[in-house]
């Protein structure tokens, strides 16, 4: 992907106005209104110059506007909400937080707070973690001694709320973080439920891919004339990928994917289910490819371990379901193995898309096997996809560079 800066604003509410961002003479964090210790603290980790994103939130987010934000995954958002909440947040009586972040998914939750920590302890303030699937004893505890931002996934938080675990009346400052993805994963209503119990003055700051649908109408209702902001993309495109779609065999599939992972840098599986996930990885760890699973059915702890030896390179391969690999930014992901056909023509762009990041191009491989092959050639056509199919074996030399070949020349 390569960003555009741009930033969007409006004399009326509704009203969007694209204006190209020449360079700024003066990028730092300073400039944008962040107090110096911030600034000092984002120095000290290397953090000098904010992302497009950034230079177009902060200020307004800083004079205490709704702000709503058009951004990818990867773009910088987290600062972009998380430094201004830090800036601006009171102190927090125990159980009732200050600021909050919905998020559509446990990593994220994780990501963010480690993110944002290092950031808040320079004001003495505090970030919590609260998603279901880890003990709710611990996270009812962190509450009760007083926490000024939490993270939350949407379910574990109504949880908290109904157990009077955690009242949201004394929010300053509300975001909603990936709100598309929130969309996708059927969590609106949850979100909805916790922002109609938001009923004090607050700032409330929205990013997403996009903001059509029901994240428009989140905005609508929620948000009360919003400084918009667009960091605008190229979008990234079927086109932009190597595609090969390989016929394989049952009993040879596995030796064909651990052929093409050993040979690549960082992989990631798609498998269509759970179970599928799991016995994919165990299968491609006894072939000797170093594999993690990830999906929603793992212990938390078992989920950021994947992530962790896959972000370190001590595993070769992620093996994840759609719904698990979403609101995880995952960099210099060379090869994407469809294992199991996507199904449906959005999830295989999604699926694909973790490769061709940055402006690079990436290989995305469909395993076929014989019954699966006019289920793939369908999902083709609507994508307008015209690609051949190539019969292959685990020891055929032409898997360990696929992007070397010509596909056309050697179509089944």
């Amino acid at each position: 992907m390569v960003a555009v800066p741009v930033r969007v604003a409006g004399d009326e509410p509704g009203d969007l106005v694209i204006e190209k961002l020449g360079n700024m003479s003066t990028n730092e964090f300073t400039a944008l209104g962040v107090d110096p210790d911030i600034a000092e603290a984002l120095a000290e980790r290397g953090i000098t110059s904010p992302f497009d994103i950034q230079t177009m939130t902060i200020p307004d987010s800083l004079s205490r506007r709704d702000v709503c934000g058009k951004a990818k995954t990867g773009s910088g958002k987290t600062l972009a909400f998380g430094i201004p909440c830090v800036q601006l947040m009171s102190k927090a009586q125990p159980g009732r937080p200050t600021a909050l972040a919905l998020v559509p998914t446990r990593e994220l939750a994780v990501q963010v707070c480690a993110e944002l920590e290092p950031l808040a302890a320079v004001r003495g303030l505090r970030v919590q973690a609260i998603y279901g699937g880890a003990p709710i004893e611990k996270q009812i505890a962190a509450l009760n001694k007083g926490v000024e931002f939490i993270v939350a996934t949407p379910g574990r938080l109504i949880d908290l709320i109904e157990r009077k675990e955690v009242s949201v009346a004394a929010l300053e400052l509300v975001i909603v973080d990936e709100a598309d993805r929130m969309a996708d994963m059927g969590f609106m209503p949850q979100v909805e439920w916790v922002l109609r119990g938001v009923e004090g003055e607050h700032q409330t700051m929205l990013f997403s891919a996009t903001l059509d649908g029901m994240v428009g109408s989140l905005i609508s209702r929620y948000q009360t004339d919003p400084a918009m902001h667009e960091v605008a993309y190229e979008e990234v495109s079927v086109k932009e990928m190597q595609h090969r779609f390989l016929i394989v065999h049952e009993m040879d599939r596995i030796k064909v994917a651990a052929t093409i992972i050993n040979a690549s840098n960082r992989t990631i599986v798609f498998s269509r289910t759970k179970w599928g996930a799991d016995k994919l990885a165990a299968k491609l760890n006894d072939a000797g490819v170093s594999a993690a699973p990830i999906h929603g059915d793992l212990r938390q702890s078992q989920r950021e371990k994947s992530l962790k030896d896959f972000a370190s390179d001590k595993a070769q391969a992620l093996v994840a379901t759609d719904v698990a690999a979403r609101g995880i930014h995952i960099d210099d992901v060379d090869v994407v193995i469809h294992y199991d056909p996507p199904s449906d023509a959005k999830t295989y762009v999604h699926r694909s898309g973790r490769t061709a990041r940055a402006g690079e191009s990436g290989v995305v491989v469909s395993l076929v096997l014989w019954n699966e092959e006019m289920e793939v050639r369908k999902l083709m056509r609507r994508l307008g996809m015209k690609h051949p199919f190539v019969e292959i074996f685990s020891n055929d030399e032409r898997l360990k560079d696929l992007a070397a070949w010509d596909p056309a020349e050697d179509a089944a």
